[in-house]
């Protein structure tokens, strides 16, 4: 029985240790995470040379749909970056996920609404 107490002793103590470290880790990727400003650069050229070829140079639609703010507007973001992550079944929208990192792709998505990818 004393080991049982000892058991749940050790649970209460340990829950808000994981907690907290659960927290600090994901304050720390989300302050971290920010492109370099060269990385931006690169990323911005894959929007415009690599996503363009589909979705028009000037990213208005073409084999896929616009990429525009306006297009984008009241588009859940999280929806825009699964889409840029794991791509479209049955179209030819690839996933992008094995190429590119989770923030390159939350910075791309970020970088179309702001309406700043204008080549």
């Amino acid at each position: 029985m004393s080991q049982i107490i000892v058991l749940g002793a050790r649970k209460r103590v340990l829950t808000p240790f994981i907690v907290l470290l659960c927290a600090c880790l994901s304050v720390g990727a989300a302050t971290a995470d920010t492109p370099s400003s060269a990385r931006q650069d690169e990323l911005r050229n894959l929007l415009h040379q690599d996503c363009g070829s589909c979705h028009g140079m000037r990213l208005t639609g073409g084999l896929g749909p616009a990429l525009t703010p306006q297009a984008l507007h009241g588009k859940p973001r999280e929806l825009l970056i699964a889409t840029v992550s794991d791509g479209r079944p049955n179209t030819p929208m690839p996933p992008w996920k094995p190429l590119l990192s989770q923030s390159d792709i939350a910075w791309l998505v970020n970088y179309m609404i702001s309406g700043e990818n204008r080549p």
